[in-house]
């Protein structure tokens, strides 16, 4: 008998048919607590269930008519960068929500990654959330130990138990670097972070080529696709989860977090969308900074009085570039704009599945237009490879023109030189990692969301912060803040709601106080006023003063839009309540002490964070172990070391990875090709030095083991190979040089394969790569 058959002849149709109802609460429930609690369950006399009425079903709902919510979040994205405020770079996506809502132009960021993102999610500044660098660089101190606390819950926590579907697409950045093996703990993933679903990468960059990514917690293989990118693998899931809540529960809102690697080094686009954009840019940084200054004035983003703010000394003028420099520069900027185009289409993509699935006009999507401003990390001359920057490694332009045709390509991991960052950040003068200058952290916003905002193509330019996104959620979903969540009781957040502003152009800005600080670079506003010290430069290994003695300057930003007139020696007095605000700011919000370490920053015993490893001198793996990335690896850099593998070889011989570390672009492997042991250190894509034997390994047991015997004290330095089997010396050779501070961000340690991109590119990477035969244990020693 079919169902309803069976329901109508016992009487349960009513039962088995009836609508799922709201529990019972006496009205409202209790927001201000999560999760809700239960209401209580009652207790019954009745012998017989038919006799009985059970209770409504408990079941958490989002208040009435709440609108779904799309954060859009750009990485490393400048003010004057895309069209929507006036840059060269078309993004019509963008464009197309602002002409239907509104522009911010007086939005700020922290200047940084990880501390942008945490700031953004919960409401709080970023040294309250424990994220005053990025993650792989925290300390011991409160305010830097990128740890986010569970008194600062993020929103999409605070969705999630009011209601609400949550996923998170693309880059993460928000997990201590030490919580990311398989060891955890997760409670900073994000699907412990308040998102359902994720499905993107945890660290800083990724390959977009060959990323190491995550769906929840298990990682993903990728296909074996020559065309893939994870932008679009990314907007595909993104479309797909969309479609698919939304067909399960069309009634229950959703928020999506959709935060694309782009435009974040390394620049990785299809070839297709980089030759949209030749010859675009053959003008130059200087001419162009003035060429979008022009398009700003005209199309009302900025005042028009504004100046544009004075160059760093230490970026050349293009006049004086060699043909050369201009021809690989130009080249550069090509695909960092084809980068951001391609990333706006796709950004279209993932919201023409609102659109499909009927849901744009109540959906509130804030687009972010950067994390903070464009990077001049790329220094002098941009790199091919942008792991030489954090390997202290000068490239030079006749090495990269060899490679210029392929820049974007997955032989290069590439970013650009630092002139085009402050292009690209006009009309200010500096660019990200400089919180103290609107560089780094005023990025172009806009708010679209019909059902809520009457007011079309209409810029705003109250000061606003990236910290008063999460209230601006709360208040347009008709959600109080709450004061406990988890059994946490939460520090308040600090930031304030813009649904003030969505429908009055002139109203009273109520952000009216906020500090900036990262690594030592620092500001303050207040009422209209800013001041600021420079502290260090992005490219700059030290800082120019001590930090007492540091030189502030004033500006008055009512009539000073991008910082060129500091009115320090007029104003002296307000100067001084100025640096004596931020000192208030600064000890309230944990951004004291301050912390301008650079290079000590990254090695974990002298910043004082945990370590995985920490006090390690030998490490034992087995068959399957993989994904390991370098914060939580052994460190094998600047030592001597000895790899020890046990093995089967099969009666066919072994082919494939043994243990590899790093890709591509920098790292090493101990490997078999065609039977015949070998190891090769890859230094920054350089070179390559490889140490191998000259006859294959006899089937059965077999013992591999390579010696690496360091120079001496000191970084970087080269040192002696040499391999055994069983015993026997096989091969030996000099390896010259060695990488002292770090591989990748992303890359990572595998036993049995080489995941990611190859660090041998006759073994290959993924399957290709596999070990024919078996692998009992391999253990890395270090002297």
């Amino acid at each position: 008998m079919k169902l309803r058959q069976i329901a109508e002849s016992t009487g349960l149709l009513a039962v088995i048919f009836m609508p799922l109802a709201q529990a019972d609460y006496g009205g409202d429930p209790d927001r201000s607590i999560l999760p809700i609690a239960e209401p209580d369950r009652p207790l019954y006399t009745e012998l017989d269930a038919r006799n009985a009425k059970a209770p409504a079903p408990f079941r958490i709902e989002a208040p009435a008519d709440a609108p779904n919510v799309v954060i859009v979040l750009i990485d490393d994205l400048g003010f004057g960068a895309a069209s929507t405020f006036g840059g060269p770079i078309s993004t019509p996506t963008l464009d197309q929500l602002a002409e239907n809502g509104l522009r911010y132009n007086n939005f700020h960021t922290t200047a940084l990654c990880s501390p942008t993102r945490a700031a953004l999610k919960s409401g709080r500044n970023h040294h309250t959330v424990n994220m005053g660098f990025i993650t792989e660089m925290a300390t011991g101190f409160p305010g830097n130990t990128a740890q986010i606390p569970n008194a600062t819950a993020p929103v999409a926590e605070m969705l999630r138990l009011n209601g609400y579907s949550t996923a998170a697409f693309g880059k993460w950045h928000e997990t201590a670097a030490w919580e990311t093996s398989v060891s955890g703990p997760y409670d900073r993933w994000p699907t412990r972070q308040g998102f359902d679903k994720f499905y993107g990468f945890l660290g800083g960059e990724t390959n977009q080529w060959a990323p190491y990514i995550y769906d929840g917690v298990t990682p993903v293989r990728l296909p074996e696709d020559p065309n893939y990118h994870f932008m679009t693998d990314m907007t595909n899931q993104a479309v797909a989860w969309i479609k698919f809540q939304k067909a399960l529960t069309p009634d229950k809102p959703f928020f999506v977090y959709f935060a694309p690697g782009a435009t974040h080094a390394p620049h990785h686009v299809p070839r297709e969308w980089i030759s949209k954009w030749q010859g675009k840019f053959d003008q130059g940084w200087d001419r162009l900074r003035e060429e979008t200054l022009a398009r700003q004035i005209t199309l009302g983003v900025v005042p028009p009085d504004t100046q544009l703010a004075a160059k760093p000394e230490a970026l050349k003028d293009w006049a004086t570039l060699s043909a050369d420099e201009k021809r690989l520069f130009a080249r550069q900027a090509e695909v960092f704009a084809a980068f951001l185009d391609y990333t706006d289409h796709e950004i279209g993509r993932m919201l023409k599945a609102v659109d499909d699935v009927g849901q744009a006009d109540n959906t509130l999507v804030i687009y972010i237009a950067g994390d903070n401003g464009a990077s001049g990390e790329g220094g002098e001359n941009g790199m091919f490879n942008e792991y030489t920057y954090f390997n202290g490694v000068q490239e030079t332009v006749p090495d990269m023109l060899k490679v210029m045709d392929k820049w974007g390509d997955p032989e290069t991991y590439p970013h650009m030189a630092a002139g085009w960052a402050l292009a690209f950040d006009a009309p200010f003068g500096w660019m990200k990692q400089v919180a103290s200058d609107f560089g780094g952290t005023r990025n172009g916003m806009v708010v679209h969301w019909p059902k809520g905002i009457q007011a079309k193509n209409e810029v705003r330019s109250q000061f606003s912060h990236v910290i008063d996104i999460a209230p601006t959620i709360l208040e347009a979903a008709g959600l109080p803040e709450p004061k406990v969540v988890n059994g946490t009781p939460q520090i308040p957040m600090a930031g304030s709601s813009l649904a003030y502003s969505f429908n009055d152009a002139k109203a009273a800005e109520r952000h009216t106080t906020q500090y900036f600080e990262i690594n030592g670079n620092r500001a303050i506003y207040h009422d209209g006023w800013f001041a600021r010290t420079i502290h260090r430069a992005p490219w700059e290994g030290k800082p120019r003063a001590a930090l007492a003695d540091d030189v502030w300057e004033l500006y008055d930003v009512r009539n000073d839009f991008s910082l060129a007139n500091n009115l320090a020696a007029q104003q002296p007095d307000k100067l001084k309540e100025l640096q004596a605000l931020f000192l208030k700011e600064a000890r309230e919000h944990h951004a004291l002490p301050l912390d301008d370490r650079t290079f000590e920053r990254m090695l974990p015993a002298m910043a004082g964070r945990p370590d995985l490893m920490a006090g390690r001198t030998s490490l034992t793996l087995a068959e399957g172990m993989t994904g390991m990335s370098e914060n939580v690896f052994i460190n094998v850099k600047n030592s001597s070391k000895t790899i020890t593998a046990e093995l089967e070889i099969p009666a066919t011989g072994a082919n494939g990875t043994v243990l590899a570390q790093g890709g591509r672009f920098g790292g090493w492997s101990l490997y078999v090709k065609d039977g015949v042991p070998a190891y090769t250190y890859n230094y920054l894509g350089m070179q390559q030095y490889t140490v191998a034997g000259s006859t294959p390994l006899p089937a059965g047991k077999a013992t591999l083991r390579f010696e690496f015997a360091y120079d001496g004290e000191g970084l970087g330095k080269g040192g002696q190979g040499t391999l055994y089997v069983n015993e026997q010396k096989v091969g030996e050779s000099r390896i010259e040089r060695t990488q002292p501070t770090a591989f990748s961000a992303d890359e990572t340690a595998d036993v049995g394969i080489d995941l990611g991109t190859p660090v041998v590119e006759v073994i290959g990477a993924d399957r290709r790569s596999a070990f024919t035969g078996k692998i009992d244990k391999v253990t890395v020693q270090l002297k």
